[in-house]
């Protein structure tokens, strides 16, 4: 039968193939056939293994030439064009399902493929391929599946754009006689394709004749049971329940076709998967994301074994330091046995009788018991069971910061129920991927809140609870439902996204009890104290502390607005002892102070702790709070979404280490906490390596443990696995994504994030000393030191904040001043009317974005700031 006639090898080359991987195989079938099969084909002499890549419908091999050429070098790599598609041979009649996993056994066969096997899958391949692994579970060592499905996710139907392109006559004008299915899949690649493999998608397909396997994969695909291949495909959607071997899930989050839904139906079907969710990244993963990189780290982790670890010294160049625990001790995981753990809502349960205020809501002036909050709590928790609320369901808690936020939050957490917190610090567009990259069966809100998640298909299949149905909810009096264990999940809350896509962190119950544990023996909070938490997520901690709070009259997307006068306010209504606020939040407490506050005021005068996180705090911050509340400790926490604490300094101590409180050193946020540990590793480090500590002074990513360390990131395998690597002893270590040092007195000194370090010539240049030099001159408040250039290369640009000035290059005058303060040669000065800082905190820099705006200002372009 005919081909579509080989392309040149200059041709391949074009669209990233080595001609030498290219070849031909004659394959006898089981019906006695011969057919002409082209695959790519690369190996070493001794490969570790085989991975067979099966494409889907209408790709071919070209699809997986990232896999061979990453793997090539260490597996044998074999990519099969399908019959009829690419550039093997056009068969006449359809290949149904059933045959289409025929020919791979018959292919795989002919190649003489020996030994353990991977399999990797995409679309249609996806089903086919697991139907060979179906019938040689014995052979194969790991599975790999790119958005794919094996049946209609229950609640959906089949993807609309599969559904047009097989209705009736439309499948063969679309499929065959045109290249519409060709370029329509094209396009779902959100246009991250370049001109040369689109070109090489469109090569095998270019005639008529060479499109009709496309039609008849279309036509193929079983929508209900009377279908031909129904039968067959619905058994490898059965079978794969039985499935052991490792299973990684590279998933698309963009795609209209097998969307995730899909990747949730196929996670149902086998528990173990993993899944690595690629946010923005539509149908064509493996070609939009680098797709070969995750599942590299995976088959080292998953499927060959993590890497071996070993007892041996650190280098001898310096004393390794790890600060915290004694030396090889480790911290005692939450709920390990005989130790117990209360669980989070301890704290409220014990003031069921109590009678006394136990939160204020600073917006609107109402408030409510402890009593009266216990019994919503529990209340709102029987009615969540006995609306079908399983344990383990998640569910987005869209509720504005107040009393409904605490009874939601708590009755979730008592119902077994998963939180999903996604605040609107994180802007529309970071909430909407926030919930919608959940996958949550359930969505509580305001009827606005729960419009918005219909609307903009946030969670389109989520059932609805209105927040104002609460107490109709706890009102039906239906039994409790069984207390969720320690280590059951318990939240998914995110990060800021100040440095990247906001990512999702998971906790389980006593990691949230242990981090509330740890707060109230750092602080020695009692049930004598009382909390004003000007930071909404951080108003939760009250019922878990046992203690009345507060959230004052402030704009949760703009904690810099926060006024002195709603803070003595919020302080005066529940009669406070502490206080927690951002940088940003304290800064404008100060400013407003003049004018509506004494520093004499008697309520500020209760106050005997005031606690301040989420970017470093400018020491006059502190000076000033400290003027307004004398009686109280300023404490600056370090932590992260992540863990927190991990660290904690006070002002005093600040100012006995740094005198003015700058360091050419950073930012010194002090010793770890009791129960905590910080490693100092080699910058830039391989995760797949065994970590080794770097002595005091020296400069490396910060690592840390901790019992209340969270349960890991949400669907992203390969952030995880980079984010958790193992010491030599084998323990695992959070990668925390500073950069700092430890001193001689174990202190931590924070140099600023991984990913804003400057790689310049002479070595790399951490941005917070810098910022901290030039933030020491007069008249500057707020500086980003970034990098220009290519990494190696990079030249170190300062960017001063300068609300009067002109967005461009800087005055000769203040270009002088701060080449003069830095001890790094300053390439450039630039000046900008406002940089830009993260909603939650209104303090974390994007330093990617000021690194962007100031390499298109030094070559020329215009000022003009995208933020």
């Amino acid at each position: 039968m005919s081909r579509p006639a080989l392309p040149s090898d200059a041709a391949f080359r074009r669209w990233g193939i080595d001609p030498v991987w290219s070849r031909f195989v004659d394959v006898a079938g089981a019906d006695g056939v011969v057919h002409r099969w082209h695959v790519l084909d690369r190996s070493p002499a001794e490969p570790l293994t085989t991975i067979i890549c099966v494409h889907g419908n209408p790709t071919w091999s070209l699809y997986w030439r990232s896999f061979v050429e990453r793997f090539g070098d260490r597996y044998r790599v074999i990519a099969v064009d399908q019959l009829s598609m690419g550039f093997s041979e056009r068969t006449p009649g359809v290949r149904p399902f059933a045959q289409r996993v025929d020919d791979l056994g018959d292919v795989i066969e002919a190649l003489d493929v020996t030994g353990p096997v991977i399999t990797a899958a995409h679309d249609w391949g996806g089903p086919i391929s697991l139907g060979w692994v179906l019938r040689n579970t014995d052979r194969v060592i790991g599975v790999v599946l790119c958005n794919t499905g094996v049946a209609v996710p229950a609640g959906r139907h089949a993807p609309n754009l599969i559904r047009l392109a097989a209705a009736g006559p439309m499948t063969d004008l679309v499929c065959h006689r045109t290249r519409v299915f060709v370029d329509g899949t094209l396009a779902l690649s959100h246009g991250r394709l370049s001109a040369s493999a689109r070109e090489g998608y469109r090569a095998p397909y270019r005639r008529a004749g060479e499109r009709e396997a496309i039609r008849d994969f279309v036509a193929d695909v079983p929508f209900d049971e009377n279908y031909p291949s129904a039968a067959a495909v619905a058994e490898v959607a059965e079978g794969i329940r039985a499935l052991r071997m490792p299973v990684l899930l590279a998933w698309g989050a963009k795609d209209p076709v097998f969307n995730d839904d899909f990747a949730l139906d196929l996670a149902a079907r086998m528990p173990h998967a993993d899944r690595h969710r690629f946010p923005g990244v539509g149908h064509l993963v493996v070609e939009e994301a680098d797709v070969a990189a995750v599942v590299d780290a995976w088959l080292g982790d998953r499927v060959h074994g993590a890497p071996a670890v070993h007892a041996d010294a650190a280098p001898a160049t310096a004393t390794a330091v790890v600060v915290g625990l004694a030396a090889g001790a480790q911290p005692v995981p939450v709920g390990a046995a005989g130790r117990a753990v209360e669980p989070i809502w301890a704290g409220l349960a014990a003031h069921a009788d109590d009678m006394s205020v136990g939160f204020v809501d600073g917006a609107t002036g109402t408030s409510t018991t402890f009593s009266a909050l216990h019994r919503r709590v529990m209340g709102i928790a029987a009615g969540l069971a006995d609306l079908g609320v399983q344990p383990g369901d998640r569910i987005a808690v869209l509720v504005e910061p107040g009393i409904d936020l605490l009874s939601t939050v708590y009755a979730c957490w008592r119902a077994g129920a998963v939180t999903v917190i996604a605040d609107r610090g994180l802007g529309l567009r970071g909430l909407g991927a926030a919930v919608r990259g959940a996958h949550v069966q359930w969505v509580i809100g305001a009827p606005k809140a729960i419009a918005a998640a219909r609307v903009l298909r946030w969670a389109p299949r989520a059932r609805t609870i209105a927040v104002g149905s609460l107490d109709d909810l706890a009102a039906r009096r239906t039994p409790m439902p069984p207390e969720p264990a320690p280590g059951d999940p318990a939240a998914v809350l995110y990060t800021s996204g100040a440095t990247g896509p906001a990512k999702g962190v998971r906790y389980t119950h006593g990691q949230i009890a242990s981090q509330r544990d740890a707060l109230a023996t750092l602080y020695g909070i009692t049930a004598e104290d009382r909390l004003v938490a000007a930071f909404a997520p951080f108003a939760l901690y009250g019922p878990a502390l046992g203690i009345a709070s507060t959230i004052p009259d402030v704009d949760v997307t703009a904690p810099g607005t926060l006024t002195a006068a709603a803070l003595v306010a919020a302080v005066d209504s529940v009669d406070a002892t502490i206080v927690f606020a951002s940088p940003a939040a304290l800064a404008n407490v100060n400013r407003t102070a003049g004018r509506t506050v004494s520093a004499a005021d008697p309520r500020l005068a209760k106050i005997r702790l005031v606690l301040s996180a989420g970017a470093p705090v400018p020491i006059a911050t502190l000076r000033a709070t400290a003027r307004l509340c004398p009686d109280a400790e300023l404490h600056t926490p370090y932590g992260m979404t992540e863990c927190l604490p991990v660290a904690d300094i006070e002002l005093a101590v600040i100012e006995s280490v740094t005198g003015d409180g700058s360091s050419s050193a950073g930012v010194c946020v002090g010793a770890p906490v009791d129960g905590a540990r910080v490693l100092i590793a080699p910058l830039g480090f391989e995760a797949s390596a065994a970590v080794q500590a770097l002595g005091a002074g020296a400069t490396g990513e910060i690592l840390i443990q901790a019992p209340w360390l969270s349960d890991g990131y949400d669907q992203l395998w390969r952030t995880q696995h980079d984010a958790r690597p193992r010491d030599r002893m084998g323990a695992t270590w959070h990668r925390s994504g500073d950069v700092g040092h430890l001193d001689a007195d174990g202190r931590l000194w924070v140099e600023g994030r991984s990913v804003h370090v400057v790689h310049a010539v002479d070595g790399p240049i951490t941005p917070v000393p810098v910022e901290v030099a030039v933030e020491r001159l007069d008249g500057i408040d707020r500086v980003a030191a970034v990098g220009v250039g290519p990494p190696g290369c990079q030249q170190l640009v300062v960017v001063v904040e300068d609300a009067n000035g002109a967005d461009g290059l800087a005055p000769e005058p203040l270009t002088v001043r701060v080449r003069d303060g830095v001890e790094h040669p300053v390439a450039a000065v630039l000046t900008v009317r406002a940089l830009p800082v993260d909603i939650r905190h209104n303090t974390k820099i994007d330093r990617a974005a000021v690194a962007a705006w100031a390499a298109d200002v030094l070559s020329g372009g215009r000022a003009r700031r995208p933020w």
